[in-house]
C-alpha cells in the first residue's frame, strides 16, 4: 500500500458566493419548504430555475411558480453500495424526478427503503413511479433541505383476522373425512353422470341430489391459471401460481397451489401430481395436500380441456 498521504482541496469556512434573486428565490422557497420553478417566455417551468431559457438562451420571466412537491421518476440510476459522501447508508437510487407542474426535472436521492449493501433495485423501481419529499426537521435553505425523495403509499398491510366456525354439512364433511385418509372423494350425478370434487351434495348443473361416492386420482391437468405477485403464507414462494386443476375422473375442477417449477414455466395443459403433508401432519382439511408438482408426462392437448378453461 502506498504510504503517500492523501490531497485534500478545501476552502476554509465554506465556498461562499452570491446567488441571485432567480436560484435564491429557489433556496429560499427551499428553507420554507416549498418547491418553485421559473416560468420562461414561452410558458415552461423550469425546475431548478435558472436565469435563462437552456433552450433559447433568453432571460426567464420572472413569474415563479409553486410546483410538486409530489413528482414522478423520469430516470434513475441505483447506487447498491453508498460511499460515506452519500446521502443514504443503504442502497438507493439517485433520479431525476419532475415535480407536477413543472416541465423539467431535478436531480435527488430516491430512498426505497431498507436493503442489504450490494442488494439490487426492487422490480417496482422504473420510470413513471410517484415520489414525495422528505423534508428535514432543520432547513437552511439549500438542496440538502429535502433529505430525499420517497415512493407515495399505494398499498398497505393492514392487520385482519375474522374467527368463526364452520359447520360443513354432510358432503363437505365426508370430503374433509375422506383427505384425512389420504383419498380425494366425489359425488357422481345420477342425472348428467359428472364427478362432482370437492363432493357437494347436489348437482351444481341439474340441482339434484348426489350420494354416489367417486374416489378420483390425486393427479391431473392444469387448465387454467394465475401468477401471484404478494406474498401467500401457504405458498412456497413469490410469484407462485394458483391454478384450476382437473383431476383424472373428476368432471369439475379443484382450485390449488401449483409449486416446483418456476412461475413463467406453468402452462394450460401441463400434467400435474398432488404433494401430501407428511401422514403423521394429516387432518380434515385440504392442507394436507401442500401444492401440485409437475408430471414427467406429455401435456393435454387444448382441445380435450377447452370446456374447463
Amino acid at each position: 500500500m502506498s504510504s503517500e498521504p492523501n490531497h485534500v482541496v478545501e476552502f476554509p469556512g465554506g465556498y461562499t458566493r452570491s446567488v441571485g434573486p432567480v436560484i435564491g428565490r429557489f433556496l429560499t422557497e427551499l428553507r420554507d419548504g416549498r418547491l418553485v420553478g421559473v416560468r420562461t417566455a414561452d410558458g415552461r417551468v423550469l425546475v431548478p430555475p435558472t436565469e435563462y431559457d437552456p433552450e433559447t438562451g433568453e432571460a426567464v420571466t420572472g413569474e415563479f411558480v409553486e410546483v410538486g412537491p409530489a413528482g414522478t421518476v423520469t430516470s434513475w440510476s441505483w447506487v447498491p453500495r453508498p460511499r460515506p459522501a452519500h446521502p443514504l447508508d443503504r442502497p438507493f437510487a439517485w433520479a431525476l424526478i419532475r415535480p407536477d407542474g413543472a416541465d423539467t426535472a431535478l436531480l435527488h436521492a430516491l430512498d426505497l427503503g431498507e436493503f442489504e449493501e450490494g442488494a439490487d433495485p426492487p422490480r417496482y423501481l422504473k420510470a413513471g413511479l410517484r415520489v414525495r419529499p422528505k423534508w428535514r426537521a432543520e432547513r437552511t435553505g439549500g438542496i440538502g433541505d429535502i433529505a430525499c425523495f420517497r415512493p407515495e403509499v399505494t398499498m398497505i398491510n393492514a392487520p385482519t383476522r375474522l374467527e368463526y366456525r364452520l359447520r360443513g354439512g354432510r358432503a363437505l364433511d365426508r370430503f374433509l373425512a375422506g383427505i384425512a385418509e389420504g383419498r380425494i372423494l366425489g359425488h357422481r350425478c345420477p342425472v348428467c353422470g359428472q364427478v362432482i370434487v370437492p363432493m357437494k351434495g347436489l348437482c351444481p348443473r341439474d340441482g339434484v341430489p348426489t350420494s354416489e361416492e367417486v374416489e378420483v386420482a390425486d393427479t391431473g391437468t392444469v387448465t387454467t391459471f394465475a401468477v401471484n405477485n404478494l406474498p401467500d403464507p401457504r405458498a412456497p414462494d413469490v410469484p407462485f401460481v394458483s391454478a384450476y386443476v382437473l383431476l383424472d375422473g373428476a368432471d369439475l375442477t379443484m382450485l390449488a397451489l401449483v409449486a416446483g417449477i418456476p412461475a413463467d414455466q406453468v402452462r394450460i395443459g401441463m400434467r400435474v401430481k398432488a404433494v401430501w403433508r407428511p401422514r403423521e401432519e394429516w387432518g380434515p382439511t385440504l392442507d394436507n395436500i401442500k401444492w401440485f408438482e409437475p408430471l414427467d408426462e406429455p401435456d393435454v392437448l387444448f382441445e380435450r380441456i377447452k370446456d374447463y378453461v
